[in-house]
């Protein structure tokens, strides 16, 4: 009977220390290039226990401080993000780069600027983050209860004009271009001298790409055929682990080519929703990817009413 209690007492405690585990997620730098680094997030969903970052974020190591792409879902996500740069180097976070309007890209942006970075992005990306604020703020306290506490939304304060724009920092160039493909205003940002690419949500790998009601595939097929062209030696996804312009291509760009070629193709034709569908549910090249069954015909049928409105 002794044995038995102290086996129950062993299980228990170490429900509670895995429980302690995941809810201390914690996210680790890793390097890209020197001075560049990765902040590869969780594949799941966002969950209190990992404060919102189940996504990927990233920053630069400049002489004239540090360079973060993307703040985090919370004032504790973004505290969790300047733990980890604290862990590479003590610089001050000068700038924060927002690649989209999506919430683990931009609720964290109060929390940096009450530190003393300036906040930074396309007009076009801040108007879709005042535009989605309230709704992403409802959506984040469902996922994180209590843990959203002191989390206060701030669309990017200092804005850019036009579909692109060059930035400098420290010897550093970084290149803002609009994909307008998972939300709109979403862009990417590219190193040239270093050829990393910080895509936001343009690239998913390892993961399936989500299709929102508000993203566009034709967009993303063009945007990712833009990104081509740059010849990335490595990429920092929206989602998954750092990867090299061949994988992206396979898991994310054959995925763009797909739903525009074949479902969207099947829309301009008039063919029924449903046997569209039905016929391309099963696609083998893409069913190892996180969250295929979930997301995949979804992502089908909005595809399809993009096409069928064009």
């Amino acid at each position: 009977m002794l044995k038995r209690y102290v086996l129950i007492l062993v299980a228990s405690v170490a429900g509670l220390l895995a429980l302690t585990v995941r809810a201390d997620y914690q996210p680790k730098a890793d390097r890209v290039v020197d001075n560049v680094y990765a902040l590869v997030g969780p594949l799941g969903q966002r969950s209190a226990d990992n404060d919102g970052l189940n996504a990927n974020f990233g920053f630069i190591v400049t002489p004239k401080g540090v360079i973060l792409i993307d703040s985090g879902a919370s004032r504790l996500g973004a505290e969790k993000i300047a733990a980890a740069i604290a862990r590479v180097t003590d610089k001050p976070v000068r700038w924060v780069i927002n690649t989209g309007s999506q919430d683990h890209r931009w609720l964290g942006n109060d929390y940096f600027s009450a530190k003393g970075a300036e906040v930074i992005a396309l007009a076009r990306t801040a108007a879709t983050q005042a535009e989605f604020a309230a709704q992403h703020m409802d959506g984040m306290k469902r996922f994180l209860g209590e843990r959203m506490q002191g989390t206060q939304p701030l669309p990017a304060l200092k804005t850019l004009a036009g579909d692109s724009a060059t930035l400098d920092l420290g010897g550093e160039t970084l290149m803002l271009a609009t994909t307008n493909a998972h939300f709109p205003g979403d862009a990417w940002v590219w190193l040239p001298k270093r050829k990393v690419m910080f895509s936001g949500d343009l690239v998913y790998v390892d993961r399936i790409l989500g299709v929102l009601p508000w993203s566009s595939v034709k967009n993303g097929q063009q945007a990712f055929r833009a990104l081509v062209q740059l010849n990335p030696a490595y990429i920092v996804p929206g989602h998954g682990r750092v990867c090299d312009l061949a994988q992206a291509q396979r898991e994310t760009g054959d995925y763009y080519d797909f739903l525009a070629g074949k479902v969207g193709a099947a829309a301009k034709e008039m063919e029924p929703l449903t046997a569209t569908l039905d016929r391309y549910q099963d696609m083998p090249q893409f069913r190892h990817l996180y969250n295929y069954d979930d997301l995949h015909r979804a992502n089908m049928s909005r595809a399809f009413t993009e096409y069928e409105s064009q």
